[in-house]
């Protein structure tokens, strides 16, 4: 009987665990999403930002210094460095994705991101609820990632259609399998007993992280299939 009741109380705290991962994952898409609007509305800076370079490619520097700080680091920062880490990166992302809304028409983005949302939540709620142990499909999901990966270096040179389109398609459906997978990594990395401390705020924050670029990355993957360009 205390078993159980303990196993309740586990399960009870893992649920309230993941509604914080949701609730940070879903300010973050929309401060992203707000910061991308509104850049694309002003044409000042979307000009500073698209009109030299050197200015995107240093933003988009700057966002992958921020993952790598915050994934490596998180465990000696505070909750709240933490979290302004992840708003900070929220908002780059935002400004950089802003290009978005200049290739490809508003109803089509906006359409795509509610198929976008529609698939993350049926492969979300998969991985939380599945009895399947999803951990050996890890090694098969990191090495399509680094394939797609040199995959899209390659095109760069090549400008094949038909690669660019098997890259696509390939790279939406990594990235449909990482949601689920991710989904179920975050739930059993939950510490039980830790809830409410600055600990269980980062763990919060680094699953958010996880499901953020999940989401994003296969937004923008099926913006390819699905988007109109302009």
């Amino acid at each position: 009987m205390e078993n159980n009741i303990i196993q309740l109380d586990a399960a009870a705290e893992t649920q309230r665990f993941m509604v914080k991962v949701y609730a940070w994952m879903s300010l973050a898409l929309a401060i992203t999403g707000f910061t991308a609007v509104f850049t694309a509305g002003n044409a000042s800076l979307f000009s500073l930002i698209f009109s030299q370079s050197w200015v995107w490619i240093g933003l988009i520097i700057l966002e992958f210094v921020l993952v790598a700080y915050l994934s490596m680091w998180i465990a000696k920062m505070s909750a709240q460095r933490a979290t302004i880490v992840f708003i900070l990166y929220s908002v780059l992302n935002g400004l950089t994705l802003s290009i978005i809304f200049l290739v490809y028409t508003t109803g089509s983005i906006a359409s795509t991101f509610f198929v976008t949302a529609g698939t993350f939540a049926v492969m979300s709620a998969y991985g939380y609820l599945t009895k399947s142990d999803l951990s050996k499909w890890g090694d098969i999901l990191f090495m399509g990632l680094i394939g797609i990966i040199i995959a899209s270096i390659v095109n760069y040179f090549m400008q094949s259609e038909t690669l660019y389109a098997i890259i696509t398609y390939i790279g939406a459906l990594i990235f449909v399998a990482l949601t689920a997978y991710d989904t179920q990594k975050i739930k059993t990395m939950n510490i039980i007993g830790n809830e409410g401390t600055d600990d269980d705020k980062k763990e919060a924050i680094m699953g958010a992280l996880t499901l953020y670029l999940d989401f994003i990355n296969l937004f923008l993957y099926l913006l390819r299939l699905l988007g109109r360009r302009r």
